[in-house]
């Protein structure tokens, strides 16, 4: 009877950072060696980091990718390590190495570059022309990299065909709300189609504008979810798989016959033969989460990572009372500690006493640093100055806007002097529709959730009283309606209508490209349908001036949605 231990090894590398990541891959090699495995497998292009863009097009760190691979492999002992790099011949390939004692047996090259959404590999790599197998202790082993894997009629099937008994998947796949269901499902419908173990590595981590959810999986033949890696954590995954089941269940499997005999012939690499004694160990299936802790442990993991892999150690973040800037100071803290987190507090003549106590209460209950710097005399010194140059001209927005400039000029002001990177605290559906204030409270470094919706902002606010036992997040800031208080008496619901009937037309006009008609056919008022268009369209210059900020819905701005400035297409018409 053959047994086949597997360890899947999630770790958070950094772009660039060839040492780090060379570092970490041992440390996993190292650890599988210890737990007796067979095979250890890393994420997509998990030296290099994921993803490098245009570091791509430097010849010296594609070379010195190359070397980092070759001190990996010097130092690989008695357990297969397939590690993602980048290849180089004629051209450059998103590639998997398979190394063993020392030497590199193999490379996989990734068939299927993706060039849609926030990928456009097609820049950077020629793809691979034909699949693998690795024998690796008489166990046929196919490798894959991530896109491959979405195809039924990928690299996988002829792998399958030619008999593979496991599926190796490099991925890394960042994360958007509802790609989890849709991953599982497609894993193990492959699983039990190709009829094979699906070993499925994911990449963990923040880098820029994406976030990685780890939460590798491993499923049977039957397409049954075995083992399941922690989501939005380093882990590492150990499981015990019985390939000689797979005969078995092929022997029943008629079609498989007459597949074989279309299917494309492929070369089998053999890598090593070797007994291991040890003791079974029993497989891991970690909790999937409720929606409002995924986004929130996504948002601290891609907060945590910003801040940290670009250098700093404090942020900044201007506190208004309202439920946005309570909301970015929680994932702070969370992601950073509170000892990291100052509050900046700056009212003005329009700052109600309420809104003052509520950011003071905050501050208090994350026990965070706060500053009070008053803008009422400098607003006013502004209005001075400008008195001739207004003469004959109604109060109106400028003013308003004025007040937002002088909190994103205090605030920068303070990042310079203390070198901490503010965090500023507009969310989705201000974003998109543009209010908010640009060099104002668009000012700063990483927009924490600029692609959360200001109806999930409020449900991932009550998860996180729900999940302290108190009220981190004061109950009044819940109750009040949104302000930017910047006249008197302004409440949101003056310019936008509620963001219950807001959102849901963001949604379906900028994540799924409904059309006109197709909107107001949902119920909703023709001509509110025709002015949210019009100010989320008109709005695409403020959007790309805004600080990178992480994805979190399925089309998030940015380079997940690339839409011209200059732009006149009405589609009411």
């Amino acid at each position: 009877m053959r047994d086949f231990r597997i360890a899947v090894a999630q770790i958070n590398p950094i772009v660039g950072d060839l040492d780090y990541n060379s570092k970490k891959i041992l440390e996993g090699i190292k650890k599988a060696e210890e737990m007796m495995a067979d095979l250890v497998c890393f994420p997509e292009l998990v030296l290099p980091g994921y993803p490098p863009e245009d570091l791509l097009l430097k010849p010296q760190f594609v070379e010195d990718n190359l070397k980092a691979l070759e001190k990996i492999a010097k130092e690989t002992g008695d357990v297969v390590a397939v590690v993602g790099f980048v290849d180089a011949e004629d051209d450059i390939y998103n590639a998997a190495a398979v190394i063993y004692e020392g030497e590199i047996k193999g490379v996989y090259r990734k068939m299927f570059l993706p060039n849609y959404s926030v990928f456009d590999e097609e820049r950077y790599f020629q793809a691979g022309k034909e699949p693998n197998i690795f024998v690796i202790n008489e166990v046929n082993v196919g490798i894959t990299i991530c896109e491959d894997i979405r195809y039924a009629d990928g690299p996988a099937l002829t792998q399958s065909l030619n008999g593979a008994e496991l599926i190796v998947n490099l991925s890394s796949s960042p994360y958007h709300v509802g790609k989890r269901d849709f991953r599982k499902r497609m894993l193990s419908t492959r699983a039990s189609d190709y009829c094979v173990y699906v070993a499925y590595t994911n990449l963990v981590g923040g880098q820029d504008e994406l976030v990685f959810d780890g939460g590798s999986m491993v499923f049977d033949a039957d397409g049954t979810l075995i083992a399941q890696a922690k989501i939005f954590e380093e882990d590492f995954l150990v499981v015990d798989l019985n390939p000689d089941g797979i005969f078995r269940r092929r022997l029943h499997d008629p079609r498989r016959r007459k597949e074989k005999l279309k299917a494309q012939m492929i070369e089998k690499i053999f890598v090593c033969k070797s007994t291991k004694q040890r003791q079974e160990i029993k497989p891991r299936v970690e909790e999937d989460l409720k929606i409002e802790e995924e986004v929130f442990k996504a948002l601290v993991t891609g907060t945590r990572d910003y801040v940290r892999k670009n250098g700093f150690q404090r942020v900044l973040i201007g506190l208004s009372g309202g439920i946005d800037s309570s909301l970015v100071a929680a994932i702070a803290v969370e992601a950073l500690g509170n000892e990291n987190v100052v509050g900046v507090i700056m009212p003005s003549r329009f700052t109600s006493k309420a809104s003052i106590e509520d950011a003071e209460i905050l501050a208090k209950n994350l026990g965070i640093e706060i500053v009070r710097i008053p803008i009422t005399k400098i607003f006013e010194s502004y209005l001075d100055e400008l008195r001739d140059s207004f003469k004959g001209k109604p109060w109106d927005t400028t003013e308003e806007n004025i007040q937002a400039r002088i909190r994103g000029n205090i605030l920068m002001a303070l990042s310079n002097k203390f070198g901490y990177l503010v965090l500023t605290t507009g969310n989705k559906s201000e974003m998109s529709v543009g209010y908010a204030t640009l060099y104002g409270d668009m000012a700063g470094g990483f927009a924490v959730i600029k692609d959360v919706f200001k109806t999930m902002v409020y449900r991932i606010a009550k998860y996180i009283n729900e999940r302290s036992g108190k009220e981190v997040i004061p109950a009044r800031i819940f109750e009040k309606p949104p302000s930017a208080e910047l006249r008197e008496d302004q409440k949101d619901e003056d310019d936008l209508p509620p963001y219950s009937i807001l959102d849901p037309i963001l949604k379906a006009y900028i994540e799924e490209d409904r059309a006109f008609d197709e909107i107001v056919a949902q119920g909703f008022d023709e001509d509110l349908v025709k002015r949210i268009i019009k100010m989320v369209d008109r709005n695409e210059y403020k959007r790309r001036q805004a600080p990178p900020g992480i994805k979190i819905t399925p089309r998030a701005f940015g380079k997940d949605r690339r839409l011209p400035i200059t732009n006149r297409y009405a589609p009411w018409k």
